[in-house]
């Protein structure tokens, strides 16, 4: 396997003779364009396989000319001193290394920042060593009274090398995060300076993060995006000059702690830092470069949803008599888990919050990685808000910083995802892919720390990349301590995929299901969210993308179909996950992805699939729902008759009595009475595994906000890999509870759709008679099963499960509508309760 850590500096072929346009620098603005002395040939695009409303507005001339840094903007927002390189280059793909091309024209040309693997690039095609060049003038007022120039990359996938008139200035690896270099040493006195960048993308050829970027795209996983692929520009500086600037905020003190990072000598100097709210100045402070300060602001304004107020910093940093002046904002907002009602919630500034997400994967049809437009780039986040949503789950992907502008501007707040290292490879991973894995991390919290609009880190995904379930853990602790101001999901769907298991640290406990929702319970340290659910799937005809579509996790027929289901998986959140304390949700997806068609939009954004109006309703009912109680529990009826319960005594028939209500069981296919098990008197109930049932009329349980218990003994004639069920109870879809033997995990259990209570110590045999009790415990968001009179295991969730509808089910459950898990074996004494049994009653029921 190639690794770009193992090699030298890139290089390829020069392939003939091209010279882009040059730029002739003025320092306020935008610089105007002048013609070098072998202008480009005329420009052609490519048209993309599905065009987006914005494609067309892509131009040589236009491409993304908005100012890339609004946290960082020198001197101003307002009028930023900086030269955009953004536009056509000349370029060379190649299939190796070789020296860079210096002083040597390139035939072909490539539109800068879009991926060399999108059509609005001119490519559109993936090589994995590549060349970038160009010319610029660069006046004499760029660099007098001793300034510096610098060169910036919002990002380059992946390893990337930078020459300036023949010179090397520097090198970045990894695709995802900002670098700068200081070009002044390189530059002549006069005439053209020639800019040379050399690029190698093996994307997942290597164990590197790349996010969902495949060579060879399918399923999940998606086209690549090497290359230069965010903004490119030069700007002027004083020696000693503001890198970074962090206002880290406290809402209990209404203050903000200021950090700026420095390039050059800042030793000596003053940093001077205003804060501006509305236009005006509200407070101020000065102190040494690089010492602690602290800001407080008068009569505070909060960041929320609600209100995404933001602060305006100015700052100065003064050394030897030069300053370099500075821009940014930030919001006065606090994220953090705290005990609200005896649970651990989620809380913005306090108050708890449900999280209501979309999962936003940042790709376009026409620039892959890269939005064609800022418009475009606002309107995911813009349709996000108008659906009703509150926040975003920025998937596997770092974004360009003006996506975090418009999110913080907006009102969205954001889970942020590390970009993944490939899957499949956990166990081969080496010491140095795994320290790049940490290193890339750290720099992505450091690039992203000043967002407010970002609440919360997610190192890992599905366990993608992930070299054990400790190393969850330690990648968490190293997110938290770099950055305490914020949530850290040590592993969003830590009940799936690559290396299973909960690590059982950071701040969330985080389960995936497909439909779902997962209702995971908080514990005594961590909120509890489902990470992912949803992706129904609705194609559109005439906005596909080439190629064979999956549908992983269901469809539906049409829009109307699609609001429907969308409400009533939704509706499960605002009634059974956000009153009993799940503190948030993430739905797939806001639009549809190359062969994924799970959107609200269509992947060309030209078609909503949902009524807005409708999707924001549920979800505003959802967020609401956030800060509410559930109601206490019916007591229920006491002693152990129960409320239903049959021994199948009767010698034949059709069917069995209820012994102490109004059910009776009718049974199915002939199923045949067989002796009660030793010590019993009577009969049992033996089914035959795949036609043979018994269920009551009408509902039993109600198991909506209540506690219930189900009892039954049970003797299996095999155990294998199918699933058994001895009692359960229709709902709509799917059972509302099973009492079972899983086969996915060879053990005994109680369960929900997407959690089990297993008796992990329990070795099931046939031919061999087991007392099950299964306690649904609503307060305390528990299952647990009893073995034989002895709790065997417990697992925590929230909600009611699936409702019961439909009748008692003996032998049988339900899955997607239909009969499943059919019992092979023989059933005797069921008994349900409408309350929870304590330890010693069920000890008491095995004896009988």
């Amino acid at each position: 396997m190639r690794r770009t850590n193992n090699r030298r500096g890139p290089g390829a072929r020069a392939l003939g003779a091209l010279v882009t346009a040059g730029i002739a620098i003025g320092l306020a603005g935008l610089p105007a364009i002048a013609a070098d002395a072998a202008p480009p040939k005329t420009w052609s695009g490519i048209t993309p396989p599905l065009s987006t409303p914005w494609t067309d507005k892509v131009s040589p001339t236009n491409a993304l000319p908005d100012y890339p840094r609004p946290q960082l903007a020198r001197p101003t927002a307002a009028n930023p001193e900086w030269v955009n390189l953004n536009g056509l280059w000349q370029y060379a793909g190649t299939d190796g290394y070789s020296a860079p091309p210096i002083g040597k024209d390139l035939t072909g040309q490539i539109l800068v920042p879009y991926p060399t693997e999108s059509a609005l690039s001119g490519v559109q095609k993936h090589s994995e060593f590549m060349f970038y060049r160009r010319t610029v003038e660069v006046p004499n007022n760029l660099t007098s009274g001793g300034k510096h120039v610098n060169i910036n990359f919002g990002a380059v996938n992946y390893d990337a090398t930078v020459y300036v008139n023949g010179r090397q200035v520097g090198r970045h690896l990894g695709g995802y995060d900002a670098f700068s270099i200081d070009i002044t040493s390189a530059l002549k006195k006069s005439g053209p300076q020639e800019i040379v960048v050399a690029v190698h993308s093996p994307v997942d050829a290597a164990n590197i993060p790349v996010g969902k970027q495949r060579n060879e795209p399918g399923g999940i996983f998606y086209t690549a995006a090497s290359g230069i692929w965010q903004t490119v520009w030069l700007e002027s500086v004083q020696p000693a000059s503001i890198a970074s600037f962090t206002a880290t905020p406290d809402v209990d003190t209404a203050s903000f702690a200021i950090s700026a990072g420095f390039n050059g000598d800042a030793a000596g100097g003053t940093l001077k830092v205003d804060v501006l709210a509305d236009g005006k100045k509200v407070a101020s402070a000065t102190g040494a470069a690089g010492g602690a300060m602290t800001i407080s602001v008068p009569k505070p304004r909060l960041w929320s949803p609600e209100d995404p107020f933001l602060y305006t910093f100015q700052a100065k940093l003064t050394v030897n008599g030069k300053t370099d002046k500075v821009e940014s904002y930030a919001g006065l907002r606090e994220i953090a888990v705290e005990n609200v009602n005896g649970k651990q919630r989620i809380t913005l500034n306090h108050k708890a919050t449900f999280l209501l997400s979309t999962l936003d994967q940042g790709y376009w049809p026409d620039g892959i990685y890269t939005a064609p437009t800022d418009d475009a780039l606002k309107f995911d986040i813009q349709k996000t808000k108008d659906l009703g949503f509150n926040t975003i789950r920025k998937h596997i992907k770092v974004e360009p910083a003006r996506w975090y502008y418009w999110a913080d501007k907006l009102g969205l707040m954001v889970w942020q995802d590390s970009p993944a290292l490939p899957t499949g490879r956990n166990a081969n991973l080496s010491d140095g892919d795994k320290a790049n894995f940490r290193a890339e991390t750290s720099r992505m919290v450091s690039q992203l720390s000043n967002v407010t609009s970002i609440i919360g880190w997610i190192p890992f995904n599905e366990g993608w990349g992930q070299w054990s379930v400790q190393a969850a853990s330690e990648v968490g602790a190293q997110v938290k301590a770099q950055d305490p101001s914020r949530l850290v999901n040590d592993r969003s769907g830590s009940n799936c995929c690559d290396t299973p298991g909960d690590p059982g640290t950071g701040d969330v406990i985080d389960w995936h299901q497909y439909q779902g929702p997962a209702l995971p319970a908080p514990d005594a340290t961590r909120a509890s969210i489902d990470g992912e659910h949803g992706g129904l799937t609705l194609t559109i005809e005439g906005h596909t993308w080439p190629g064979a579509p999956i549908n992983p996790y269901g469809s539906v027929k049409d829009k109307k179909e699609l609001n429907d289901k969308y409400v009533a998986n939704t509706k499960v959140l605002r009634d059974q996950g956000a009153p009993y304390g799940l503190s948030g949700a993430v739905y797939t997806q806001i639009t549809d992805v190359e062969g994924e068609q799970n959107g609200f939009f269509t992947y060309d954004r030209k078609v909503e699939k949902v009524n807005e109006q409708r999707v924001r309703e549920i979800n505003q009912a959802v967020i609401a729902a956030g800060d509410k109680t559930p109601p206490a529990p019916p007591a229920g009826t006491p002693g152990l008759a129960g409320v239903g319960a049959w021994g199948f005594d009767e010698a034949s028939g059709t069917t069995a009595e209820d012994a102490v209500g109004k059910n009776p069981l009718t049974i199915h296919g002939d199923a045949a009475r067989v002796p009660a098990r030793d010590g019993a008197e009577g009969s049992a109930l033996q089914l035959d595994g795949s036609t043979q049932w018994a269920d009551t009329a009408k509902t039993v349980l109600k198991t909506t906000d209540r506690n219930y218990s189900v009892s039954a003994w049970v003797k299996f004639d095999q155990v294998g890999d199918a699933f058994q069920t001895v009692v359960s109870e229709d709902g709509d879809n799917v059972s509302s509870f099973f009492l079972q033997y899983s086969g996915a995990d060879k053990k005994l259990a109680f369960s929900f759709v997407g959690a089990r209570a297993l008796a992990n110590d329990v070795t099931v045999e046939p031919n061999r008679w087991y007392h099950l009790v299964g306690v649904r415990d609503i307060t305390t968001s528990s299952l647990t099963i009893y073995v034989d009179g002895a709790k065997a295991g417990s697992v925590s969730v929230l909600g009611n499960g699936e409702t019961a509808t439909g009748g008692l089910q003996i032998g049988r459950g339900k899955y997607d509508g239909k009969p499943v898990d059919f019992l092979d074996g023989a059933v005797d004494g069921v008994r349900v309760f409408d309350r929870t049994l304590s330890a010693d009653e069920v000890a008491q029921l095995a004896k009988g």
